[in-house]
């Protein structure tokens, strides 16, 4: 599932996170879906969530990290979809 860059993601409202040293763990009480996300994937959740789009989230991320931009487009991406798939995500207008 592709989600357009220009979308804003939210969380829904079911789902909780817990954060542990940098880490943190992503679990949807209504699926019972639960995600784990390393230190770089915490900032990225952290992006996503806060920023008015992707696109704003990708461009804060790439002024943090240095990284290939193609890569980053393509790791934030892939960890989109993937939060999507098990609604840990949900796009908002």
């Amino acid at each position: 599932m592709a989600v357009a860059f220009d979308a804003r993601l939210r969380p829904p409202d079911d789902v909780l996170l817990s954060e542990l040293d940098g880490e943190c763990v992503i679990l949807n009480l209504k699926t019972e879906a639960y995600f784990g996300l390393d230190e770089i994937g915490t900032r990225m959740w952290t992006a996503i969530t806060t920023a008015d789009s992707v696109q704003a989230a990708y461009e804060s991320l790439r002024t943090e990290y240095d990284v290939d931009p193609d890569a980053l487009r393509a790791d934030l991406a892939e960890i989109v979809d993937a939060l999507l798939e098990h609604g840990l995500l949900e796009v908002r207008r």
